[in-house]
């Protein structure tokens, strides 16, 4: 649920949230290296625990009421929330793995895609294609984020994105969201365009974007544990996720070690570091 506060952050307030982007992208780019066939959800999940803790923050995914891992773990046909079990990944599986961590009293959230190298050529390759389009909508969002006047233009791109690129269904059911104090705050950041154009972006506004792409139907159905949420058609899922902020300089990708650098280049866009307090 996405909390009511104020959408536009303070200068320091800013500063604040470089810090929980910073490690959330540190226990991201750690599980990454990690992904590999015989390796458990649960070896992912101790392994970014232990990241965000040796930094001073905690796993935000934890303060949810009801979870008790570091990690959602989404494997093929898992759309979201994925519990981390010992299961082994699989050679071919397409493997996304969201994390945050929180510190100071501010949130950082993200998501990765790994295709596990392995398996039925055909599927990796349909993998491999769901995963670049996907990719490619974050990063047409987050670039659309830089000019935009209202939020809405994220949307925009990524459906554009997607529709350019595939015949993949767009989630309306899982959309991206502001973030701060809380991991989850107005404003919400659809992946679509919506008749409202939404919020003013200016300095101060802190989103998570993140496209959730289903390589077939959109339609989804929750598992008996309440939390793993699968695909209704059978067919494979895709999330990636950034959070960014916008300051009086430009954007700045808070969990991307970069700050966005690689991402932004093919659009000819810089981010620019968030000032000091």
């Amino acid at each position: 649920m996405m909390l009511r506060r104020g959408l536009y952050k303070s200068r320091r307030e800013l500063a604040s949230m470089r810090e929980p982007g910073r490690i959330t992208a540190l226990a991201l780019a750690a599980v990454e290296r990690e992904i590999a066939a015989g390796v458990t959800p649960l070896a992912l999940d101790a392994l970014a625990e232990r990241v965000i803790r040796e930094h001073g923050a905690v796993p935000n995914f934890q303060l949810e009421p009801g979870y008790q891992h570091t990690l959602c773990v989404n494997i093929n046909d898992v759309v979201v929330h994925g519990i981390p079990d010992a299961r082994p990944i699989e050679p071919g599986d397409l493997v996304t793995v969201d994390c945050g961590a929180t510190i100071g009293g501010f949130h950082g959230d993200a998501a990765i895609t790994v295709l596990v190298p392995g398996g039925d050529p055909a599927v990796a390759h349909a993998r491999a294609h769901l995963s670049e389009v996907t990719e490619g909508a974050l990063w047409d969002g987050i670039a659309a984020l830089a000019s935009a006047k209202q939020l809405g233009a994220v949307g925009a791109a990524v459906e554009d994105h997607v529709e350019a690129n595939s015949d993949f269904g767009i989630s309306d059911d899982y959309i991206g969201h502001g973030i701060g104090r809380a991991m989850h705050e107005e404003p919400p950041v659809f992946n679509y365009r919506t008749r409202v154009v939404g919020p003013a972006v200016k300095p101060g506004l802190c989103v998570a974007v993140e496209p959730i792409i289903h390589a077939g139907s959109t339609g989804s159905a929750t598992d008996a544990d309440g939390w793993t949420v699968r695909t209704a058609d059978g067919s494979d899922a895709c999330q990636w996720e950034h959070s960014v902020a916008v300051h009086s300089d430009g954007i700045w990708v808070l969990t991307a070690l970069d700050g966005g650098l690689a991402g932004l280049a093919p659009y000819g866009i810089v981010p620019v570091p968030i000032p000091e307090r």
